[in-house]
């Protein structure tokens, strides 16, 4: 038997991750807040890409809860039900959710959902994948937050607006941490409200 403990783990990235910014005070902007807590990870998931980790933002309560309060404030009233999209969305979403005292709906990678479902499939900037909700997740009229942590090339969320519509909701707004607009996300989301915290423009 291999003793675990003396194993040396194999790194994930052969690049470190370049450190997040010195936080900002929390009374500064939230895209501020935001982007003083995203740290850059080179090479992930495959090389060439550069993965924009915030997790650091996840571990820092106080910026975690500004965040969830900033969104939570701009929805109040306006949403039924929270929509978050696997993995990052889930973690935002359900507490926006929590906040708002409103039901949450996840957008989980195909097999993960054990109900009927509603699929589709997507193209990402380093790949393709798919996604399913549960086909009795909504009832007809439900107005719809879809939340995720990143907009890139805007495949998911279109996926996702399309899954929700599919299941008898109608999408409010799609809401991101950050929009990487570089990549023109928003071109496939035409016609639905986006608001994302932080918007980077350049790579």
């Amino acid at each position: 038997m291999t003793d675990a403990s003396a194993a040396s783990p194999e790194p994930s990235s052969s690049t470190p991750p370049v450190p997040a910014p010195s936080p900002a005070p929390l009374t500064a902007p939230i895209s501020e807040v935001v982007a003083s807590r995203l740290r850059d990870i080179p090479d992930f998931p495959v090389a060439g890409v550069v993965f924009k980790d915030f997790t650091p933002l996840l571990s820092d309560g106080p910026a975690l809860r500004a965040v969830v309060q900033d969104i939570a404030s701009r929805y109040a009233g306006s949403v039924d039900v929270i929509v978050g999209i696997e993995a990052r969305g889930l973690i935002l979403g359900a507490a926006v959710a929590y906040e708002l005292g409103i039901g949450f709906v996840p957008v989980r990678k195909a097999g993960k959902l054990p109900g009927q479902t509603h699929s589709a499939e997507y193209d990402l900037e380093y790949g393709s994948a798919v996604i399913e909700v549960h086909a009795d997740a909504f009832t007809d009229g439900k107005r719809a937050l879809i939340m995720d942590d990143v907009l890139a090339t805007g495949g998911t969320a279109q996926a996702a607006c399309e899954l929700v519509e599919s299941a008898g909701a109608t999408v409010e707004a799609v809401e991101v941490v950050l929009e990487l607009c570089f990549l023109h996300g928003r071109s496939k989301l035409a016609g639905r409200p986006v608001h994302a915290m932080l918007s980077v423009q350049g790579p």
